[in-house]
């Protein structure tokens, strides 16, 4: 396989497998441990002690959560041109490891943050001291240095441990797909601690204890990584991307005024001997976007050539597909993108909404910003018995290894998703009501309302990121070109960040269209369940365009080659893969 380069073959034959990605799994869980603690609670940090308004925490948390995931495709790009996976992981994970000391420093010293305002009714929060320039400066610097690292983490570690499995060997090829339903189970189960253990102690020992346990996790998932470097099957850095699909687009302008061929024979393609690869992949022709055919078309006058062929001047097919690949994902991650905007609400609004709620269970008060460990005990639960149990079953009827294709899955995680803002605008709906039959719309006080409530819409939510997250990861991974695997886990990843971007941009815009259904800083006099509505009526209409996406996808063909004694031999053509 392309990814599976080293100096000795012995070597790599004996390096990958599951002990290797057990190493990627206890990675995962560790830094998403602090990640996603973070990502849940930080809206409460923002609001108790940086003083800032709601509207603005909730949109500093999806900025600096769509910032994490965006600049996944800079880390995806690195790990593809310039370092291995590996390498990747680990240097991105010391910046990350530094914002959180940023952030721990903060919230230890009391002169770097605004007096907390504590007791004061939440239409009088304008009158809190505000946090200077200094000191919003200094948080800034903390969540973008953790933003800029696990970025990095996200985009090279899904492929370092799915390079551990040989998709060309009939043993290992199973064990792929069933990689990234574990993958997630580590995500999950780190994120479990996280949302339960870290943020209690962030709400019951103060923020620089919270700060301080997520720079251990940080740090022990750096020594896990480095742990199982002699394992590893490491991929080797094939030049950018980026760089060739911009190639494809200059030579088929140049071309323009060549007709294109009718066979793929008319087309140029090379065989790299000299790689020292086992398999040689080419990726097979597709009648979509033909104008870039053009940039494999060797311009010839009578018999001989008239130009030297050259990056800049003679593309190759596998080249051009791949640039075709990178065309037909975009409508893909575009129709996911909403999706991940309701998911910002779960983590902004939906804890808000905890704290209107009583939080008591068997005498132990949870803390708001622990909610989302629902969904995640969901997932918890649902994924070792999707991957054991229902995929053989499904698999049996389908003929399909991953029991159902990404696509399907992926589609599966959207109507959940849209089911799950239906229950949340109902549950939003009789919160208030009971706010209003107490006679506590403006009090402080928690309402006779269990928080448990709440778990109704986030269950659901679960149980749909399970189906659409995992269903990306494979997509992206497996539909993508050996070169260009980082970089494609990364954009699925932008999902999320575009999601989450989407998030700030939809609240404005209401705010300023409804005339303030969430300009408050009172959820009981506001209108979040109106806005619930609106986001259930629009995942509804985004389901829709997924299903015109999905329905134009079509998946790549790989036609494989062996390089023997310094000669290509035939041992799989055409091969459709099925388990996209």
């Amino acid at each position: 396989m392309g990814i599976c380069r080293g100096n000795k073959k012995d070597q790599q034959t004996r390096r990958g497998g599951t002990k290797a990605a057990l190493f990627v799994y206890a990675t995962e869980g560790l830094e998403n441990m602090a990640f996603v603690s973070n990502a849940v609670s930080l809206v409460t940090y923002f609001y108790g002690y940086m003083n800032f308004s709601l509207t603005k925490s909730a949109t500093t948390l999806t900025n600096f959560m769509g910032t994490s995931f965006l600049l996944a495709l800079f880390g995806g790009f690195i790990s593809d041109t310039y370092l291995s996976r590996f390498k990747t992981c680990v240097t991105f994970a010391c910046f990350e490891l530094l914002g959180y000391g940023v952030l721990t420093t903060q919230a230890h010293f009391d002169q770097l943050r605004p007096k907390p305002c504590d007791g004061v009714a939440p239409d009088q929060t304008d009158q809190c001291e505000k946090a200077s320039n200094t000191q919003v400066l200094l948080l800034f610097a903390g969540l973008y240095l953790v933003a800029f690292g696990t970025s990095g983490v996200k985009a090279a570690l899904p492929a370092l441990g799915a390079d551990q499995f040989d998709e060309n060997d009939p043993e290992e090829a199973p064990k792929l797909s069933s990689f990234f339903n574990w993958f997630l189970f580590s995500l999950t189960s780190g994120g479990i601690i996280g949302v339960t253990f870290i943020v209690w102690i962030g709400a019951n020992e103060g923020w620089d204890w919270s700060f301080t346990v997520s720079t251990l996790a940080t740090l022990l998932a750096i020594v896990f990584v480095c742990m199982g470097k002699s394992l590893y099957r490491n991929n080797v850095p094939s030049g950018s991307p980026l760089l060739r699909i911009i190639q494809v687009f200059v030579v088929a302008i140049k071309n323009v005024r060549l007709a294109i061929p009718e066979r793929a024979e008319g087309l140029h393609e090379i065989y790299d001997k000299e790689t020292g690869e086992e398999y040689v992949e080419l990726l097979q022709r597709t009648d979509q976007f033909r104008f870039l055919d053009r940039a494999a078309i060797v311009r010839t006058e009578g018999s001989s050539a008239s130009i030297t062929p050259g990056p800049w001047k003679l593309c190759t097919v596998t080249q051009v597909e791949e640039t075709k690949i990178l065309l037909r994902m975009l409508p893909i991650i575009v129709s996911t993108i909403f999706m991940n905007t309701c998911l910002a609400q779960l983590q902004t609004f939906s804890i808000t909404q905890s704290y209107t709620m009583d939080r008591n269970i068997f005498g132990f008060k949870m803390p708001g910003a622990s909610i989302p460990v629902i969904p995640l005990l969901f997932m918890f639960i649902l994924i070792p018995i999707y991957d054991r149990v229902l995929v053989p079953i499904i698999r049996k009827f389908t003929g399909i290894p991953t029991g159902i294709r990404c696509l399907q899955r992926i589609g599966v995680g959207l109507v959940l998703s849209a089911i799950s803002m239906v229950i949340a605008g109902i549950i939003e709906t009789h919160r208030k009501n009971v706010a209003f039959a107490h006679d506590m719309v403006d009090s402080t006080e928690a309402l006779p309302m269990s928080v448990f409530w709440l778990g109704l819409q986030y269950g659901i939510f679960g149980a749909a990121d399970m189906f659409t997250l995992v269903g990306l990861l494979e997509f992206f991974y497996s539909e993508s070109s050996a070169g260009m695997r980082s970089l494609s886990t990364a954009i699925s990843w932008c999902s999320l960040a575009l999601g989450y971007f989407t998030s700030s941009v939809v609240v404005e815009v209401v705010n300023k269209v409804s005339g303030g259904w969430l300009a408050s800083n009172n959820l009981n006099r506001d209108k979040l369940d109106y806005f619930y509505w609106l986001l259930a009526g629009l995942s509804v209409v985004n389901f829709g365009f997924y299903l015109v996406c999905a329905s134009w996808y079509k998946y790549k063909k790989v036609e494989h080659k062996q390089v023997k004694d310094n000669s290509i031999v035939d041992v799989r053509s055409k091969v459709e893969i099925a388990r996209a």
